[in-house]
């Protein structure tokens, strides 16, 4: 409690009004203080005119002096002088109209009561209207900003200038509105990325179908042409193969995504990684005519998940083949240092356009110099989201017609 009061009283306008209490406290024991000073003149001048009045009363008599100055200053009453003024009618239940000297007394007394109160009083109700005057306009201003948070405007913030408890409040509402936002955006940017996927999807799909009912037809039409059957039989099988491709890599993105592949964590050795990265693409490397060099330590080694980092690896020797002529080098090369493990696949093959560099990570993006070649454009971005998925950074340099070269960097 003490802890929060503490924290309240940061706020710049508590902190004011906490001052103004303090002053005002101040000032009302001042003005205390004032009062009852003016309050013991006051009696003081009223009891020496009274006592003047007597002496020159007494004197007026023939009352020696000694006997008066002994009377005046009398500390002791007796019954008889009780009795006597009794007789003239001075006791308690005197009313004060018949008390002219009283009734001055209380008159003045009254007057600075209510002078006093007055001016306190209107010290303070005038401060603390002003404190809540200036509470309202916080809360107005804190209002709007919320109803623009509610119309999904977020472009304002709610007031955060000064410490205190309505301040926290402010700094978590609008924290809340910042995760708002940031979920809507998320939702926002799933919706165009689902739509976008089904479209791709649903273009990457149309040939191979397309193609498929073509097939059917053609051997159907050709039943006694074993031949042809077998050539569009060979063609459906591809078309198929490469429908299956699509859909497991779509499948093994969707996972790396939604955080449902926990990798494992095993010492590899690099050239068994490479070797098992090539395992099906050096006899298509022969069939094309195309050179795979690998240079590397082979006592060298990574932790990580083995299957997984070499299918990422396979894609990245596969897109170099996919962009490499006959009698093309590609090269997988490995070197390590205290710091990181290095492994980059070269090739002198087209290359890479500066306008497409920026992109080719992207799911389903296909360069100008490749729509001519089959595939999803979806190999590189799954072997982004493997590497990264284990720590790693997966970068490409390219020159066009001369060099590419993907950079796989492993921290150890």
């Amino acid at each position: 409690m003490i802890a929060a009061f503490t924290q309240d009283i940061q706020d710049r306008n508590n902190k004011r009004y906490l001052a103004f209490l303090l002053f005002f406290s101040f000032l009302l024991f001042l003005t205390g203080m004032i009062f009852s000073a003016s309050l013991t003149r006051s009696a003081k001048t009223m009891l020496l005119s009274h006592d003047e009045k007597i002496a020159s009363a007494l004197l007026a008599k023939g009352v020696s002096r000694q006997v008066i100055a002994s009377a005046l200053t009398e500390k002791e009453s007796t019954e008889e002088g009780a009795a006597l003024l009794a007789k003239a009618g001075l006791t308690s239940a005197q009313k004060e109209e018949f008390l002219p000297q009283l009734s001055r007394f209380h008159s003045h007394a009254r007057f600075l009561s209510l002078l006093f109160t007055l001016l306190l009083s209107l010290m303070l109700v005038g401060r603390s209207c002003f404190f809540l005057y200036q509470r309202e306009r916080l809360y107005e201003q804190a209002c709007s900003v919320m109803e623009r948070y509610r119309n999904n405007d977020y472009s304002s913030h709610l007031p955060q200038t000064s410490e205190g408890g309505i301040y926290r409040l402010f700094s978590s509402i609008d924290n809340l509105a910042t995760m708002l936002q940031a979920q809507k955006e998320t939702a926002q940017s799933s919706k165009r990325f689902l739509k976008n996927t089904v479209s791709h999807i649903s273009h990457q799909l149309k040939t191979p179908l397309t193609a498929l009912s073509l097939y059917q037809e053609i051997m159907e039409n050709e039943p006694d042409r074993p031949a042809v059957i077998k050539e569009y039989a060979a063609k459906t099988g591809t078309a198929l193969r490469r429908m299956e491709d699509l859909l497991l890599s779509l499948l093994k993105i969707t996972r790396l995504d939604a955080g449902s592949i926990s990798f494992e964590k095993v010492n590899c050795r690099l050239p068994d990684l490479i070797s098992h990265a090539l395992s099906e693409l050096t006899t298509r490397a022969q069939r094309e005519e195309k050179e795979l060099l690998v240079e590397g330590n082979a006592d060298a080694s990574l932790i990580c998940d083995p299957a997984w980092t070499s299918e990422a690896l396979a894609n990245l020797i596969k897109n170099a083949l996919d962009h490499t002529h006959a009698s093309g080098v590609i090269r997988i090369l490995w070197e390590t240092s205290p710091a990181a493990l290095r492994i980059t696949v070269t090739d002198n093959g087209d290359g890479i356009s500066p306008e497409d560099l920026p992109h080719i990570f992207k799911r389903f993006y296909r360069s100008s110099q490749s729509q001519d070649r089959q595939g999803a454009g979806l190999g590189l971005s799954l072997a982004k989201s493997i590497i990264e998925g284990q720590d790693g950074i997966l970068s490409v340099r390219s020159v066009p017609h001369v060099e590419t070269a993907f950079t796989v960097l492993f921290p150890l």
